[in-house]
């Protein structure tokens, strides 16, 4: 009669323990969007920031689309707009 015995295949990983995996998110995006919240946190009402588009290391739809995840997640209502120079962000009044 054969053994009922099956081998098991090493992993092809390596492992580590659960509470030692790193739970946040730090996206490549993180520094100009951080930047342009504080920003937004002092803005007086009426006023806009003048972002230029040079300064930045991603695309300006990159960065809007980062900018919009945060603002969302946060609770933050907030408006874009862009030229050929500059991305501009501003805090929408409700």
């Amino acid at each position: 009669m054969a053994s009922a015995r099956t081998k098991i295949a090493p992993a092809h990983f390596k492992t580590m323990i659960q509470a030692d995996v790193p739970q946040g998110r730090n996206g490549k995006h993180k520094e100009i969007v951080s930047t342009i919240l504080d920003d937004l946190s002092q803005l007086k009402e009426g006023a806009a920031i003048k972002v230029p588009l040079a300064e930045l290391d991603s695309s300006k739809e990159k960065v809007r689309s980062a900018l919009n995840r945060a603002t969302r997640k946060a609770g933050r209502k907030v408006a874009t707009a862009t030229d050929a120079n500059f991305l501009y962000v501003w805090n929408e009044t409700v």
